[in-house]
């Protein structure tokens, strides 16, 4: 619940050092933190006690993910560590407010003084508190934190996990990327007063501003070199136009080879995808037709794995520059690289992680396969907005790849991206947070 009249100029910004999408959300929302955005789990002066909690949760979770492609085994044992982060199905709408083991167990462990430290740093100067976790708003409340707390929400629908352990009481603030989210949220008993639809924050960089001059502009070269035939853009060119504005230089783009974007999560899954990908294209990378961004984030056993296969597969000496690896030591430096790199991305592949909402800068993202329950409610949300779609068999990218180009399918993904998902968050958690104004998503955006 907003605080009345209250104005401020920053907030404590808490973010988690595991994997990427908390950091990739709180990220966007380094301008209005107090100082640095801060990981509950890593910063200056934590407990040991506190550190070995959190490490002992991330190490698990890297190492299962890593596992699940390994056969038989891989697959059980994922299934056991997912089955205890599941989503209940939505349908029929019920009360889903009794706490899971999971939860009970973090409160335990809370009301030992797991995060204490970390709120009586953050009550030194009074201010609101934004977090892109859960676990830290548990803590703010629960050590009596002063100002007012929200949680952001990092997938398309969330479990029981995000929720207090008594929500109807709570006073924890959720900023959630969409209309299933905030009903879901209903469903565990979270008050509708506290809930507000933002979106998910996506880059200032990569909008140019809540009128998104450098997204529209990125946009219009997009579907020009997604759609060579025009397919599409002669069927849906007055939608085009209301919304991008006239298309410029037409034939200069539709000499541009196409950029696609490969990335792989946090815990470095997947990795083998991007090198059987590479090795699909491999002649049209070396002809200069596909230009390919391996992103391997800051995790240096990646980019030394695509290092080698690009090497293997000699590339490194004759694709002329038209294989790329994003890779950077900190984390910040990363996200800042990858978001310069997707102005000129033409599609993102990747599982569908928080990187999903990145569909609102108009990227058409082919889907690889999910992993854990959450990705599944993500990609369910990229098929119905139209703008996400499975991968087909990656050996013959080459082929099928190239088939949708033409038929224009992908640039109406990319439009359908732009049209139907939220992009102004940061503006609207910006509002909320310093202004105290209710600022929420318009109706028009879908689910």
């Amino acid at each position: 619940m907003l605080e009345e009249s209250k104005v401020y100029s920053k907030a404590h910004v808490i973010s988690v050092d595991m994997g990427y999408g908390h950091q990739r959300a709180a990220c966007p929302l380094g301008h209005l933190a107090y100082g640095e955005i801060l990981n509950a789990n890593v910063y200056k002066g934590i407990p040991k006690s506190d550190m070995k909690k959190w490490e002992e949760s991330r190490r698990v979770y890297e190492v299962i993910s890593r596992m699940k492609h390994l056969p038989l085994i891989g697959d059980y044992i994922f299934g056991v560590l997912d089955y205890f982060q599941r989503i209940e199905p939505f349908y029929p709408m019920r009360d889903l407010s009794d706490p899971t083991i999971q939860v009970r167990q973090m409160y335990k462990l809370i009301d030992k003084g797991w995060g204490m430290d970390l709120i009586n740093r953050l009550n030194e100067k009074k201010l609101p508190l934004i977090t892109s976790f859960f676990i830290p708003a548990f803590f703010a409340e629960e050590h009596r934190f002063k100002g007012d707390i929200y949680c952001i929400c990092t997938d398309a629908d969330v479990s029981r996990a995000w929720a207090p352990l008594d929500p109807r009481k709570s006073r924890i603030n959720y900023l959630v990327p969409n209309k299933r989210v905030k009903e879901r949220l209903r469903l565990y008993g979270v008050r509708s007063e506290n809930l507000y639809v933002t979106g998910f924050p996506l880059p200032e960089e990569n909008l140019g501003g809540p009128d998104w001059p450098i997204l529209k502009d990125n946009l219009r070269s997009r579907l020009i070199r997604l759609d060579p035939l025009e397919n599409y853009r002669k069927k849906y060119h007055s939608t085009i136009n209301h919304y991008l504005g006239k298309e410029k230089c037409v034939e200069c783009k539709k000499k541009e080879p196409i950029t696609i974007t490969f990335a792989v999560g946090g815990a470095g899954a997947q990795r083998e995808l991007g090198v059987t990908i590479m090795e699909s294209l491999r002649l049209h990378l070396m002809r200069g037709e596909i230009k390919l961004n391996l992103v391997a984030g800051v995790r240096k056993d990646v980019f030394s794995f695509f290092k080698e296969a690009i090497k293997e597969y000699r590339l490194d000496d004759r694709s002329n520059g038209h294989v790329d690896i994003i890779y950077e030591d900190k984390k910040g430096d990363y996200f800042h690289k990858f978001n310069q790199a997707l102005k000129t991305t033409d599609i993102l592949w990747t599982k569908p992680s928080e990187l999903s909402f990145f569909s609102g800068l108009g990227l058409p993202i082919i889907m690889a396969p999910s992993i854990g329950s959450q990705e599944n409610f993500n990609k369910a949300w990229l098929q119905a907005i139209g703008s996400g779609v499975e991968q087909a068999d990656p050996r013959y990218t080459n082929e099928w790849l190239f088939e949708w180009v033409k038929s224009g399918w992908l640039a109406e993904a990319a439009m359908q991206g732009f049209l139907d998902a939220p992009k102004n968050a940061i503006y609207h958690i910006e509002d909320i947070v310093l202004k105290g104004k209710r600022s929420e998503i318009e109706d028009i955006h879908l689910l």
